[in-house]
């Protein structure tokens, strides 16, 4: 074992945590401002953002580059079931009181479990071939249109605010409003210290000149935070993982998508937090909704060939299918931290079982 070469992704990884810090508190805070300047669901500009698994992509053109399909599909496919599992069910744990999901998460919920039914089925007969590769892609720009058309929708028609949520846009955050899906920053409330934490007047001055471009642009360095973070942390776990001997379709399943859904898991953890619901189910659902589309037609579009070892187990692909029936329920009855209780405990199991009873 080369100990230096395993130091030095260790560090690499713990610095990946970082800067994935960084752009995910970026990310939430300018996502909710643009999305109130805008008058778009905080869902469809999610969707397009963190909803876009961009890391997960370069991870599996480098392992099909590499020769290795089975890492990439088995990444694909861990990272689908972490995202709900691993990542959405700690978004629940931190919620507030009171979850409710709008419109468009109820949608894209619904798109994501039939896309994961779709996925189950071809995985299942062996049927990711370079046809159904196409096809996957095809299926992917559809969804892309489909966000596209929301937005139209949204920026056409924006909806109406509360004077609450006027109140809250106009100064981007600085009131003290209650938490929603429209209340950028969760506040100090606390009477004692009102005074000590109350901006002057030149800070207050300062927020409400701040354009929208100032705005997108801190959107899109969270993003790209996100993005460079995930890729980073995916990398360092690989050759950690190889420098410990693991190898094979379970530690896609595992290592590496633990490793490259840490974005999401605390995005999750942030915008359940600060109460935005239609970022964390977006998060969701359209990460998900990216990998069985767009990242699984690369894989089998490159002429996917699984035998042996390399083929899913029934359990694997059940669990997919299952968590995607879960988050779907979550997001129509508005369960909220019993669930999260319950999502969490169920990823962990999933975990022990990959590491021992279907390891390979």
């Amino acid at each position: 074992m080369n100990w230096d070469v395993l130091c030095f992704n260790a560090a690499t990884l713990i610095a990946g945590v970082f800067v994935l810090d960084y752009g995910a508190d970026k990310f939430i805070d300018h996502t909710v401002i643009v999305g109130q300047r805008l008058g778009i669901s905080q869902t469809v500009i999610a969707l397009l953002t963190a909803g876009a698994e961009w890391e997960e992509l370069a991870v599996v053109v480098a392992a099909v580059l590499q020769h290795r399909s089975p890492l990439a599909l088995g990444n694909v496919t861990g990272s689908a079931i972490s995202n709900i599992l691993g990542a959405f069910s700690l978004g629940l744990l931190f919620y507030p009181q009171g979850l409710e999901f709008d419109r468009s998460a109820k949608v894209y919920s619904t798109l994501l479990l039939a896309v994961t039914t779709l996925f189950t089925v071809l995985a299942f007969f062996n049927l990711l071939n370079r046809i159904v590769g196409g096809i996957l892609i095809a299926i992917f720009g559809l969804y892309i249109v489909s966000i596209i058309y929301a937005i139209y929708r949204g920026v056409a028609s924006p909806p109406e605010l509360s004077d609450s949520d006027s109140d809250g846009e106009s100064n981007d955050g600085d009131g003290h409003g209650p938490l929603s899906e429209t209340a950028p920053l969760i506040q100090n409330n606390e009477h004692e210290h009102e005074h000590e934490h109350a901006p002057s007047s030149d800070d207050k001055g300062s927020r409400r000149n701040r354009g929208l471009p100032y705005h997108i642009f801190h959107l899109t360095m969270g993003f790209l935070s996100l993005s460079l973070s995930g890729y980073i942390l995916s990398h360092s776990a690989v050759t950690i993982a190889d420098s410990l001997h693991l190898s094979g379709t379970v530690f896609g399943l595992t290592v590496v998508s633990f490793a490259t859904t840490l974005p999401e898991k605390l995005v999750a953890v942030l915008s359940g937090s600060r109460g935005q619901a239609g970022i964390m189910a977006a998060t969701t659902a359209g990460s998900n909704i990216f990998l069985l589309t767009l990242c699984l037609g690369a894989v089998a579009a490159a002429g996917y060939q699984a035998q042996g070892v390399d083929n899913f187990v029934l359990f694997e692909l059940l669990a997919v299918w299952v968590s995607s029936l879960a988050f779907c329920t979550v997001i129509f009855l508005g369960l909220g931290r019993n669930a999260g209780i319950l999502l969490l405990a169920a990823y962990i199991v999933f975990l022990s079982l990959e590491f021992t009873i279907y390891r390979r």
